[in-house]
């Protein structure tokens, strides 16, 4: 449904005529009458965002920290999604920002209040952020755990029928269970093995009950840049089967922190097969009455199966990295041809399965859909085409990872060729206003662009100190830096870095560090605003944070943002003509922009940088310096 425009429109002027004075009026008066900056920088932008919308054109607004990003691509946003009757929809860089945009002192909630406009925001999030009932229940059968006990019994009455059904209402995200750690809600959150469409608790399912809310929503839905991806991949295949696509058209959408977009795409069209999960999906349908010709082919895929990622782990190279290389033996071809061909002719053989009804439907679908996912990933793998992949180790479990190398023109034919306005908002953008380099790596050949810096002090507010650092005496650094009590953030290169770290630190340090993954982090950062914390470690938030005043007066980047030296920026070196200038350079550079930007937030901001920088590192700081002035103490 339409909600009122907040101006009014007239025969004499056009909808961005009218758009364009709204803004004006908004920003100049209305919003300083109630105590905000008035900012050129923002109400450039903000312009500028109007004439993309005019134009139906791609935008890269690049504007530095304390400029108002948000307001000023919210103004136009709202009336434009109230204008055309569909939604806008707001892409961040990752799940765990999607909280900071909707909190109760940020940008949406005071604009709305301050200017009356009671703006209706949604939450889309992706699937992996909601409980799965059936993986619930699955986990409490098998452990007896505690927080499975908490989880049952916070579950609303009509989950299992004991409460109406007209009194259904959205539950069961990740931001609801606050206190499991990221490890435990892995054991009963959504998985993609899971068959929603064939599942008998869908219609009370907190996943679905999300869904129906978010897609009717008339104004702003706010996402992530893998949700929005995964939409985007998944549109075609899910409408060609009667389902809805994950989100519904949208009027226009902006990609907040939009220089991540790349990777979120590449991460879309992943497709992985894991070490355990294809034994744990066969032994659910060796049921009782099960033909002898099928079990035979179970345990033959089983014992194949077994041998292949056996060959994986012993080819895989020897690193620290979560992501190994694997060195392509022509024994591990041939082992997972074989694993092809004996899931084809299971697959054949559940047909005749299923027409007996020995093994229960769901349980059946879900083995069939994960074959077939299997053997579309195994053929990929094993045909050499233009992909990159790696043996992923983690504590759960080792999986094979399967990525294209370049999503460009997918994005491109899928995204870029439609006539919808596209708004890319970020500080890092450019290479010192040059665009070309992420326009290239999205396949975006016409785009209007501007550059604003920011409007603060930075040579006044904030100071930035490289220590020259072994690495074997960095947590040493770090504990002699917070014996000085300041609100610090300290930013990781990687989660493995992170982990390290806390391995290291001594137990009299720890006890006012909050570490990302120890319980859902939108709750340890509030922690954190709150002062309950003093430190907060991280291996995600360069980005998106936004902490302001002495909430937060220090970061500490304990190792720089090199990317990691893993497949897949290793096939984006190969296919650069200079891997430095053209790879590692770019990144390193947005990230640590990103990185020292969570410090300085507001006008009344003031505090430290301080980098952590081994003997290797050090002839970096001549291009950090080209980001702001580094002083070597």
């Amino acid at each position: 449904m339409k909600r009122k425009l907040p101006f009014p429109l007239s025969r004499e002027k056009s909808f961005y005529d009218s758009l364009n004075d709204w803004i004006g009026d908004t920003l100049y008066d209305d919003l300083t009458e109630k105590g905000y900056e008035c900012r050129d920088e923002q109400i450039f932008m903000a312009f500028q965002i109007e004439q993309a919308l005019k134009e139906k054109k791609v935008l890269f607004a690049e504007a530095g920290v304390g400029t108002g990003k948000t307001i000023a691509y919210l103004l136009p946003a709202i009336a434009y999604a109230r204008y055309t009757g569909k939604p806008a929809i707001i892409s961040c860089a990752d799940e765990t920002l999607i909280e900071q945009l909707v909190k109760e002192d940020g940008d949406i909630y005071k604009m709305s209040k301050a200017l009356n406009l009671n703006i209706d925001v949604r939450l889309a999030k992706a699937r992996d952020q909601y409980l799965c009932l059936k993986r619930l229940d699955d986990a409490s059968n098998r452990m007896a755990e505690t927080y499975i006990e908490d989880v049952e019994d916070s579950l609303p009455d009509f989950v299992y029928g004991s409460g109406s059904l007209q009194s259904v209402h959205p539950y069961g995200q990740r931001s609801d269970y606050p206190e499991l750690s990221d490890a435990q809600w892995k054991t009963i959150n959504y998985h993609p093995i899971q068959q929603c469409e064939a599942c008998d608790l869908r219609n009370r399912c907190g996943q679905t009950l999300h869904r129906n809310h978010y897609r009717a929503a008339p104004e702003i839905i706010i996402c992530s840049h893998d949700f929005y991806m995964e939409h985007i991949w998944t549109k075609a295949s899910r409408e060609r089967q009667g389902q809805l696509p994950l989100l519904p058209e949208a009027s226009m959408v902006i990609f907040d922190e939009g220089h991540l977009l790349e990777y979120a795409a590449q991460r879309a069209l992943t497709y992985e097969v894991q070490d355990h999960t294809l034994l744990n999906l066969l032994e659910r349908v060796m049921v009782d009455g099960v033909r002898e010709q099928s079990l035979q082919l179970m345990e033959q895929l089983i014992d194949v199966h077994a041998s292949f990622f056996a060959l994986l782990h012993e080819h895989a190279e020897e690193t620290m990295n979560e992501r190994k290389a694997i060195e392509k033996v022509p024994e591990l071809f041939e082992v997972g041809r074989l694993a092809v061909n004996i899931s084809t002719a299971l697959l054949e053989e559940f047909v005749f399965e299923g027409e007996l009804y020995i093994i229960p439907e769901y349980e059946l679908k879900m083995v069939e859909e994960y074959l077939e996912q299997y053997i579309y990933s195994m053929e990929l793998f094993i045909s050499g085409q233009d992909a990159v992949d790696w043996l992923q180790d983690t504590e759960e479990e080792m999986s094979l990872v399967i990525m294209p190398r370049l999503v460009t023109d997918i994005l491109k034919e899928s995204l870029f060729s439609s006539n919808m306005p596209i708004v890319f908002s970020s500080a890092t953008l450019s290479l010192q206003k040059d665009f070309t380099y992420i326009a290239e790596g999205l396949g975006i050949e016409k785009y209007l662009s501007f550059s604003v810096e920011s409007p603060f002090d930075y040579e006044n507010v904030m100071k930035i100190y490289a220590h020259k650092t072994p690495n074997e005496q960095k947590v040493e650094q770090v504990e002699a830096l917070l014996r000085e009590e300041e609100q610090t953030l300290i930013l990781f290169k990687s989660e493995t870095a992170m982990l390290q770290f806390k391995k290291e630190l001594s137990a009299e340090v720890q006890g006012d560090i909050g570490f990302e993954g120890e319980r859902e982090l939108s709750s340890i950062v509030r922690d954190f605003q709150n002062k309950q914390l003093k430190v907060l470690c991280s291996f995600n938030l360069w980005e998106g944070l936004d902490i302001p005043k002495d909430a937060l007066t220090r970061v500490i980047i304990y190792d720089l943002p090199y990317p990691p030296a893993d497949p897949l920026f290793e096939a984006k070196r190969n296919h650069a003509e200079d891997a430095f200038q053209e790879v590692d350079l770019p990144f390193m550079l947005l990230r640590y922009r990103q990185g020292i930007g969570r410090l300085i937030r507001t006008s009344e901001d003031a505090g430290e940088i301080h980098v952590l920088v081994n003997e290797t590192e050090e002839k970096m700081l001549e291009k950090l310096e080209q980001v702001s002035p580094v002083k070597l103490i």
